[in-house]
């Protein structure tokens, strides 16, 4: 059988998306290599299914897997698309593959190093910083020195590995919770900045990030002698090691939090034009834990006027029910959420997501085909061996996946109805396959996640969302300012400048890329959409198609939210397990990843800019602002 190169019908942005996002260098011991076109990435992926995950396409289903993944009809997560195939799937198993990470916080040091660890293998992570757990964590010792020599005489000399760090992390932790003692430590063995990086990918981005890190975390944990720790800490110690994991332009940090929605601190905590908060706070997503809409307090509904509007998480729902109303599929390890909000977890535990470009589907039995695909694939790939031993157990047990629809809002009503039949046909479709292949079943198989990258490769509308901006608009792209394709998108006209920090400080590390772009007449975009029927959407797709939950932004107008509150006091507490909101107008967020303009701006723009069809030689270390803030999803 031979798999070669044909057409891709790809989106306006989305050969550039892919080639920048998925594409692993040919030659990963060389940074200047040529990187995979899409059909040798799909290539890849076939090749694993086999050598990797063991699921046993045949000759004939590689085939239809193959045409089906150039088509552009489906497509397994980004993180396949990057990890498979490679040494660190071997090496690493479960976690290199996984999307989804959460864990709650309830002890002083596992779930921090967990998170770091998880974060620089590329997995979201969700954290719960409720004060039932928080306060579950010991007092903190008297404040300790610790203190970088850079020579062999300190006390600890890091790794230059994940697992390096990760230690370093632990033992600063343990410093500060156990033994009170301080310590003195060296990074001589760390690659310096822009050193590739090989098995993962990308380049090391030298221990300066890291040393400023530690040095935060620290002066947090001092500020705590003798003292117990409060949400607020956990929170800006988790960003702060978002902030470490990103310094490199190759790894991703997507967070979320989930607080109480009577922690005052927590839910200013990204209250910028308080003008005080920290940077590193953009880390993450953040949201209330809440079952009932009536109890949210005033301060709540505050961050909907100014600052940035935080999500509700009902996790009581998410334990009862799959989709709404069925309550045959119970989670009750249901304690967290990945940072999208559309997929549940236990602690500790991971998840795969898939995908499927529903307005591509021309009929309900290449739908089953390509659902049957991405299954298969998660479901092997959530067999796998892992290190982390917590993990492996809840995994192994709840083999939880989410294969996802995006476009939903572009596809046609026929193919919306397709999605309550097919979800009974993959339930049963989960009984029998577990059975044959001695799996448990599944807990949860659907989703409906945000999709901002993997929806620009074929430009359909994402997830459930219209699109968030046009006819005409620009769609904005952060690229790593060593990357090479600066100089090539400057080439071919196309604006660049530094990224901006919530403070107006200019981020000389990342570029940010302008590109018009425009839309087919027939494409929903958000301006034609009201809240009301963004939220009877959302509604929809958890009664008829997702078990896990669907990420949805909502676009609001400041004079809607007293109808927005009648309308979840309604709905709420049985048809919503997670929602979260966004200004139209007015978000306050500079260098947005869409911005509509007129046709004659867009016109303008593009006479001054020529396509970038072809990219020889990149570096796979880039961010597409893929959600409103700019931190979730990852590749």
């Amino acid at each position: 059988m031979e798999l070669q190169n044909r057409e891709v019908k790809w989106g306006e942005i989305g050969y550039i998306t892919f080639k920048r996002t998925y594409a692993r260098r040919l030659k990963e011991d060389s940074i200047s290599s040529k990187t995979e076109e899409f059909w040798q990435v799909v290539k890849r992926e076939i090749d694993a299914s086999d050598k990797q995950l063991g699921v046993g396409f045949t000759d004939a289903e590689k085939q239809r897997y193959f045409d089906t993944r150039m088509d552009l009809k489906w497509s397994v997560a980004g993180r396949f698309m990057w990890q498979l195939g490679t040494k660190t799937v071997d090496k690493q198993g479960l976690p290199s593959l996984q999307n989804c990470a959460g864990v709650v916080v309830d002890s002083p040091i596992r779930p921090f190093t967990w998170t770091f660890d998880m974060l620089m293998l590329g997995s979201g992570v969700g954290y719960n910083i409720q004060r039932e757990y928080v306060y579950q964590l010991p007092k903190v010792k008297k404040k300790v020195k610790i203190e970088r020599v850079d020579n062999a005489s300190a006390d600890f000399i890091i790794p230059d590995t994940r697992e390096g760090w990760v230690k370093f992390l632990a033992k600063v932790l343990k410093a500060h919770f156990y033994s009170g003692e301080g310590f003195t430590y060296s990074t001589q063995l760390i690659r310096s900045k822009g050193a590739p990086i090989k098995g993962f990918g990308g380049v090391a981005s030298g221990p300066e990030e890291l040393c400023w890190g530690i040095g935060e975390i620290s002066k947090i944990l001092n500020s705590r002698s003798n003292q117990k720790v409060k949400p607020i800490d956990c929170l800006d110690i988790m960003n702060i090691i978002g902030f470490i994991v990103v310094s490199g332009n190759v790894r991703r940090s997507a967070q979320i939090a989930i607080g109480d929605s009577d922690d005052l601190e927590f839910i200013q905590a990204k209250r910028w034009d308080l003008k005080s908060i920290p940077n590193w706070r953009a880390m993450s997503n953040n949201s209330v834990a809440c079952d009932d809409i009536t109890k949210l307090p005033d301060e709540f509904w505050q961050t909907y006027e100014q600052g940035e509007p935080y999500g509700v998480i009902n996790i009581k729902l998410s334990r009862k029910v799959g989709r709404a109303g069925e309550t045959q599929y119970p989670d009750p390890d249901v304690v967290v959420f990945n940072p999208c909000a559309e997929q549940s977890l236990g602690n500790y535990e991971t998840c795969c997501l898939g995908e499927v470009y529903l307005p591509n589907i021309d009929t309900y039995e290449e739908l089953l085909e390509v659902i049957s695909f991405s299954y298969r694939m998660n479901k092997h790939s959530l067999a796998l061996k892992c290190s982390l031993k917590e993990t492996e157990d809840i995994v192994h047990k709840n083999m939880r996946m989410g294969i996802g629809m995006t476009g939903i809002l572009q596809a046609t009503e026929q193919q919306r109805e397709w999605l309550k039949d097919a979800y009974v046909w993959l339930r049963e479709y989960d009984k029998e396959y577990s059975a044959k292949h001695n799996f448990p079943p599944s807990i949860k198989l659907t989703t409906v996640k945000p999709s901002g990258t993997l929806s620009l490769l074929a430009g359909v509308t994402p997830g459930v969302h219209p699109n968030p901006a046009g006819p005409y608009y620009i769609r904005r792209v952060r690229i790593a300012t060593n990357s090479p394709l600066v100089d090539v998108c400057r080439k071919h006209g196309f604006h660049v400048e530094p990224v901006l920090n919530f403070d107006g400080k200019e981020d000389n590390n990342t570029m940010v890329v302008e590109f018009p772009c425009k839309l087919p007449e027939t494409t929903p975009v958000a301006a034609n959409y009201t809240w009301k029927e963004q939220l009877d959407m959302v509604k929809r797709m958890q009664e008829e198609w997702s078990d896990n939950s669907v990420s949805c932004t909502v676009y609001y107008r400041k004079e809607d939210l007293e109808e927005i509150k009648q309308y979840l006091a309604e709905h709420y507490a049985t048809s919503f397990k997670t929602i979260s909101f966004l200004l139209y107008h007015g978000h306050g967020f500079v260098q947005a990843p869409y911005e509509t303009i007129t046709k004659e701006q867009y016109d303008e723009l593009v006479s001054k800019t020529t396509p970038i069809a072809t990219v020889e030689v990149m570096e796979s270390d880039f961010e597409l602002a893929d959600c409103d803030n700019g931190s979730c999803p990852i590749k």
